[in-house]
C-alpha cells in the first residue's frame, strides 16, 4: 500500500497569495474562507481572560461543555444525547478523522455529495478509503436526494451528509433528510454528519439527523455559529457503540482540545443574543450580494439556505475558476475560493463567494467587482 496522493486545498494558495499583496500594501477583502469576521462573544473572552490569569490549565476534557453540548440536541431537536457520547475535539476537522476512523476500515467505501467540502474527499483518501461522489447539480439544488443514494451500487460502507453544505449553502428539507436516512438504514450504510453550519439558517432551521438516526456520526464546532474559528473547538457526537474507539483515537492522536477554548466555548453557549446579531449581520451580508449578482451576471447560483456561501456558475466566462479568482484578486483585492476545491469534475465552471465578512466589506467587494465582472469577455 502506497502513501496516497490528496489534492491542495487551492482557496488556501489565494489566501496566501492575498496575504502577500496585503503586506505589499493592497487593499485586500477576504471572502476566500468561511471564516466569521465577528469574533468571539464578549462573554467568552471575559472567561478566557480570567482563566489566564488563576488558572495553569493542563490536559483536560471539560465535563461541564460535555453536558452542555448533550442538552443542546435535547433543546434545539428533542435529540437525546447522553455527556459521555459527545467527544470534545481540536476543531471540526479531528472530528471528522475520529468519525471515520471509528467507523470504516481501509478500502471501505464512503459517499458523498459533490459538490462538497474538499476535505471529506481529501481525508478519505489519506485515510485509505475510497470516496464515491455523488454528481448533484442545479435539478437537486446541489444536495443529496435519497433516490441517488439509494441508487448507488454496490451499497456503500457509509455516507456524509452536510445540511448546510459546503459550498453552497443548500439545506436538506426534513422529508428528504428522513427518506436519505431511511435507505441508509435498509442498506446498512452508517452516516457522518458535518453539522458545523447549524445555527446559521435564513428561513427554515437545519434538522440534525439525530432527530431522526441516533446510530449516526455527528461533527459539530465553535467555528461557524460562535464564531470562534481560531480557538480551535468542535466535538464528536458518537453512538453508544462507538465510545470507546472515538475516546482512544482522540487520546492517541489529539490528546485533548484546549482547555482555555474549553472554559470560553460553555460560555459562548449563553451568548444567544449576540451570536444572533452576527447572523443579522450574515443575512444582511447574503441580500447584497444576492442583489448585485445579476449586474456581476452571475444568473446560475445555489440556493444559499444557510452557512454564508454563495456558489455560482461562471461557466460563461471561463473553464478555469482556479485561474479566474486568482485573476480577480489581483485584479481587485477580492479573494474568493475557486470551484475546483469542492468539484474536480465540474468546479472548473463555479466559484464560491464567502459572506461571513462584515458589511462595509460586501459593500466594498461589490463596488469593486460589478465594473469587473461587467468587463470580462463571455466565452
Amino acid at each position: 500500500m502506497t502513501v496516497p496522493d490528496i489534492d491542495q486545498f487551492h482557496a488556501i494558495a489565494i489566501s496566501s497569495l492575498a496575504h502577500k499583496l496585503a503586506a505589499e500594501g493592497r487593499s485586500i477583502i477576504h471572502m476566500e474562507f468561511g471564516q466569521p469576521s465577528t469574533g468571539a462573544p464578549q462573554k467568552a473572552i471575559e472567561r478566557a481572560q480570567h482563566i489566564l490569569a488563576t488558572d495553569p490549565m493542563g490536559y483536560w476534557e471539560s465535563q461541564p461543555l460535555k453536558e452542555r453540548i448533550a442538552r443542546h440536541y435535547q433543546d434545539m431537536y428533542g435529540a437525546t444525547v447522553q455527556a459521555d457520547q459527545v467527544i470534545l475535539t481540536c476543531g471540526a476537522s479531528p472530528a471528522l478523522v475520529l468519525a471515520l476512523t471509528s467507523s470504516f476500515v481501509p478500502g471501505q467505501r464512503v459517499a458523498l455529495a459533490r459538490p462538497g467540502y474538499v476535505a471529506y474527499r481529501n481525508t478519505l483518501r489519506a485515510l485509505h478509503m475510497e470516496a464515491i461522489e455523488i454528481e448533484c447539480g442545479e435539478a437537486e439544488r446541489f444536495q443529496l436526494t435519497a433516490d441517488a443514494v439509494a441508487a448507488i451500487e454496490p451499497v456503500p460502507d457509509g455516507l456524509i451528509i452536510a445540511s448546510p453544505a459546503n459550498p453552497t449553502g443548500t439545506i436538506l428539507g426534513d422529508e428528504e433528510l428522513k427518506a436519505i436516512l431511511k435507505v441508509c438504514r435498509d442498506r446498512g450504510i452508517r452516516v457522518v454528519s458535518d453539522e458545523i453550519y447549524h445555527g446559521l439558517s435564513y428561513g427554515d432551521p437545519a434538522h440534525s439527523v439525530l432527530e431522526y438516526e441516533p446510530s449516526a456520526m455527528v461533527v459539530n464546532s465553535f467555528s461557524k455559529y460562535f464564531s470562534m474559528a481560531p480557538w480551535r473547538l468542535g466535538w464528536l457526537v458518537v453512538p453508544t457503540d462507538r465510545i470507546d474507539a472515538a475516546r482512544a483515537r482522540m487520546g492517541n492522536l489529539f490528546l485533548t482540545p484546549s482547555a482555555l477554548s474549553q472554559h470560553a466555548g460553555l460560555v459562548a453557549f449563553d451568548c444567544v443574543d449576540e451570536l444572533e446579531r452576527h447572523l443579522d449581520t450574515y443575512r444582511r451580508n447574503r441580500d447584497l450580494l444576492l442583489e448585485a449578482m445579476p449586474e456581476m451576471g452571475l444568473t446560475h447560483i445555489a440556493p444559499p439556505d444557510g452557512a454564508f456561501y454563495i456558489y455560482a456558475d461562471i461557466s460563461y466566462l471561463t473553464d478555469d475558476s482556479l485561474a479566474f479568482c486568482r485573476r480577480l484578486l489581483l485584479e481587485t483585492g477580492v479573494a474568493t475560493a475557486p470551484g475546483v476545491d469542492f468539484d474536480p469534475v465540474n468546479g472548473n465552471r463555479f466559484m464560491r463567494f464567502s459572506f461571513a465578512v462584515s458589511t462595509d466589506r460586501i459593500e466594498e467587494a461589490v463596488r469593486r467587482m460589478v465594473p469587473w465582472f461587467a468587463a470580462q469577455p463571455r466565452r
